[in-house]
């Protein structure tokens, strides 16, 4: 027997946490109407109740966002250097 894994996006995650805070259903309840594990669900609204505190950060998500661009613009310099020395080199400069 095979087990079939679905992924789950972001949204929907958000939505069964913020339903099993609520608390107007019980976790089994929940489970039933979205279609997955009761554990998830508690997983889901344990991480929530854990990264809260992130989204009212300074910056929030924002810093993130600035470190990876910065990564990316140090990959692309490090990329365009390589490329420059072989250039200058084929071209005897």
């Amino acid at each position: 027997m095979s087990t079939i894994r679905r992924k789950h996006s972001a949204s929907f995650k958000a939505k069964v946490a913020v339903a099993a805070l609520k608390g107007d259903e019980t976790v089994a309840e929940l489970a039933s109407r979205f279609q997955v594990h009761p554990s998830q669900v508690h997983t889901w609204k344990r991480m929530l109740l854990e990264g809260a505190g992130e989204l009212f950060k300074d910056g929030g998500g924002q810093e993130k966002a600035n470190e990876a661009l910065v990564a990316q613009l140090y990959q692309q310099i490090g990329q365009l250097k390589v490329e420059r020395d072989f250039l200058e080199r084929r071209c005897g400069a």
